[in-house]
């Protein structure tokens, strides 16, 4: 099974039990204001989507003290940009308390371990400055401007695009 402990967090695989608690974040549309995916209507859409996780390289983010998972996030070749692209997401109770960022160097460190990876890229709205913090905080570089679309295409955003080589 796929486990990364860092200080306060556990990463592993996300299931169909944990939908309520997906769901906290899944379906809430300040948090889905910038992502690609649809905010979630209910908690059968969320089981739904988990249900089509099977084995991605898609971690949930468990708090190491009560096993309650806040957030959840993804390290994915895309063939694109022949890179390993860093996803994440969080309940915003949890935001400002840097989860993201350690959950995020944890889920690089990993794809370096066990997928061999050397290439990363990231992005975010470029309105979403927390997110960019996140992305700088582990180690990316700016590359450059551009956009990305919601999976629907119902919205555009201008997007700011990081790229980092580990050797």
């Amino acid at each position: 099974m796929k486990r990364i402990e860092t200080e306060r967090l556990i990463l592993r695989p996300l299931t169909v039990a944990d939908a309520e608690e997906v769901f906290l974040w899944a379906g809430d549309p300040v948090v889905n204001r910038y992502m690609p995916y649809p905010v979630h209507q209910s908690v059968e859409q969320t089981k739904q989507w988990l249900s089509t996780l099977g084995d991605k390289d898609e971690f949930g983010f468990c708090l190491k003290e009560t096993g309650q998972v806040i957030g959840s996030g993804s390290i994915k070749y895309v063939e694109e940009y022949d890179a390993y692209e860093l996803g994440y997401n969080l309940n915003r109770a949890f935001w400002g308390k840097g989860y993201a960022t350690e959950a995020a160097k944890a889920m690089l460190q990993w794809a370096y371990e066990q997928r061999n990876a050397r290439k990363f890229m990231a992005r975010h709205v470029t309105k979403n400055t927390s997110s960019g913090n996140v992305i700088r905080k582990c180690g990316f570089q700016f590359s450059h401007y551009g956009q990305y679309s919601r999976y629907d295409g119902s919205e555009t955003f201008d997007a700011t695009y990081y790229t980092m080589q580990m050797k």
